[in-house]
């Protein structure tokens, strides 16, 4: 059972491994740890599986929008979880049509906003220390302007549901910057240190702010010494040497099917690998990719099986303004060029001037290393 899809990738290099190419990659939750985690710690209620599955409708949309919007030679990194929580805040603060806007893009319909809310408290606690061999953390974190005043009821939301540390912070100041990224940058063990370039001092009067960091090992880990330069399938088809861990009989999920799992620490975990018949299959697979085609591809993994897995060593960083993609999604009321922009929720005349996204991955023999963060900037709309 997967709790939720913490990382997406959508890599333009391709990798062989048992009959097929390696070029979708996600790294998410799975139910089980270790001495071997099994299950859960308890039952997800049904306010729980329904935010589940909203997260993963918003991720595998918002990995086909920005799949869309990028050029064909160009490599995708996102979390989807940590956009998703900077909007689950956001949310709280909004009202009219940018609240109902907000709720069709983020697949919440059907859930009343307390509901939306206690799922994500329950969810976030339930993933901190979910395997002790894994180490997981996510921060959120809200900043204001002195001066301005955000509503009591947005202030408790964000405290109370997403654990958010609260702070003012005067954005005149030539420092404010640099305290954000530096806040960032603490939350992911340096892997994210550039998040937000300098916010227009006389308009910001808020940022919303998440983070989230993960360094997990196999459960079964590659043998450096098996490590060979190789062929790596690009998404043209042509083909680039690059450094391939390699194992002929490595214990993973699923075996040589269209999806392949590899457990980290105690099987909490699991990088899923999705194999498409060819490299040049990968945009028909992402435009078809939702939830519910997840759910069906990933329902064949609980068995063990060899694989002869070939599997590249590699490390990237991704990062822009999401602005574009969740206008395309549906929310464009929510941003400072729409004329009917309603926070309301938060405080009356704001509006969201962008969304930045950023996230780091590295790959290799013993495990992975992936962190992610998101910042909400708010504007004052004159």
């Amino acid at each position: 059972m997967r709790v939720a899809a913490f990382f997406l990738a959508l890599a333009t290099i391709a990798a062989a491994a048992c009959s097929g190419d390696i070029l979708a990659v996600s790294s998410g939750a799975s139910v089980a740890q270790e001495p071997l985690i099994t299950a859960l710690p308890r039952a997800l209620t049904a306010a729980e599986q329904q935010i589940v599955t909203a997260d993963n409708d918003f991720a595998f949309a918002l990995l086909r929008e920005l799949a869309a919007e990028s050029s064909p030679d160009s490599n995708i990194f996102i979390s989807p979880l940590s956009v998703a929580m900077v909007l689950g805040m956001t949310y709280n603060g909004a009202a009219g049509v940018t609240q109902a806007e907000m709720q069709q893009t983020l697949a919440l319909q059907g859930m009343t906003l307390g509901d939306v809310n206690q799922s994500y408290q329950s969810l976030i606690a339930l993933l901190r220390g979910l395997d002790p061999q894994v180490t997981f953390t996510l921060a959120n974190s809200v900043w204001f302007e002195p001066g301005f005043t955000l509503m009591p009821a947005f202030v408790t939301a964000t405290k109370t549901y997403f654990d958010a540390t609260v702070r003012s912070l005067d954005f005149t100041s030539p420092g404010a910057v640099d305290t954000l990224n530096d806040w960032v940058s603490k939350a992911t063990n340096g892997r994210i240190t550039d998040l937000l370039q300098d916010p227009d001092p006389y308009s910001t009067v808020a940022v919303l702010l998440n983070a989230i960091y993960f360094n997990g090992k196999w459960r079964n880990r590659f043998d450096p010494g098996q490590t060979t330069a190789g062929a790596f399938t690009l998404r043209s088809g042509a083909t680039v040497s690059a450094q391939m861990m390699t194992d002929a009989y490595h214990p993973a999920y699923g075996g040589c099917g269209p999806v392949v799992d590899l457990p980290y620490g105690g099987d909490a975990f699991r990088m899923t690998i999705v194999l498409p018949a060819t490299a040049l299959a990968l945009d028909t697979l992402v435009a078809g990719l939702t939830s519910a085609r997840w759910d069906q591809m990933v329902s064949n993994t609980e068995s063990t099986t060899p694989v002869d897995l070939r599997l590249p060593k590699f490390t990237f960083s991704y990062g822009r303004s999401l602005v574009k993609a969740l206008k395309a999604l549906g929310m464009p009321s929510a941003f400072c060029d729409a004329p009917n922009t309603d926070f309301s929720n938060l405080s009356p005349g704001f509006c969201v001037s962008d969304v930045m996204h950023k996230a780091f991955v590295a790959v290799d023999e013993n495990g992975t290393e992936a962190a992610a963060a998101t910042g909400g900037v708010i504007f004052l709309d004159f």
